[in-house]
């Protein structure tokens, strides 16, 4: 079991990767692969109790990787975290297969709450350099996370979003209206904005047409 997902693994960073010249060298090198390998280790320590030894391990693994991965957290087998230095993945987070994370990304929690506190990523997601995606939180199937986006609220399946707080800009590759949330005066201003724009691009084609008469 353990060397079938290291092999998915290993297959996910050379699809993803165009640098990864051939899978000895992913084994050898790649700290993301490095990471998911001594979190899988953590976890099973973790399952039959012996969670100080498991997050030990997963400690050692921080230093030696610069990723921190909670014993706990569910990732499933053909997850590529590439480069991965500052990557954070809490205690109830679950990642499905297919999914790529850059660096500098936090699958985290937004308090001191219990139970189911981290995100679910679905399958074949991508989570940019930097993102942050917190709380109980789910992002869909094939959805795109921009870097430096914190999200904050559920993502549909094939959606993109970007921005602090992150917003839908495309859903299945066709651009998303951008719609003002009450609390944020920013993006009432931009909508009324492109409201106005609307307005006067209709007004100079009526007087076009009219000189045109």
């Amino acid at each position: 079991m353990f060397f079938a997902r290291l092999r998915k693994d290993i297959a996910a960073a050379k699809a993803n990767d165009p640098a990864a010249r051939n899978k000895f060298e992913i084994f050898l090198t790649y700290s993301g692969v490095h990471a998911l390998s001594a979190h899988r280790v953590a976890q099973f320590f973790y399952k039959i109790k012996l969670k100080l030894l498991a997050r030990m391990i997963s400690q050692h693994s921080k230093r030696r990787t610069g990723i921190e991965i909670h014993p706990a957290a569910k990732i499933a087998p053909g997850v590529f975290i590439d480069h991965g230095m500052g990557v954070v993945i809490g205690e109830t987070a679950e990642v499905g297969t297919g999914t790529v994370i850059y660096q500098g990304v936090t699958l985290g929690g937004t308090g001191k709450q219990t139970g189911k506190r981290h995100p679910t990523i679905g399958e074949n997601c991508v989570i940019s350099a930097g993102a942050k995606v917190l709380g109980n939180i789910v992002v869909g199937d094939g959805a795109k996370v921009g870097a430096g986006a914190v999200v904050l609220k559920d993502v549909p399946a094939y959606a993109t979003v970007v921005g602090v707080p992150a917003r839908i800009v495309r859903i299945n590759g066709e651009k998303a209206d951008l719609v003002p949330e009450k609390c944020d005066p920013t993006m009432r201003e931009i909508a009324a904005l492109r409201e106005r724009v609307r307005e006067l691009e209709e007004r100079v084609r009526k007087l076009t047409e009219q000189e045109e008469e």
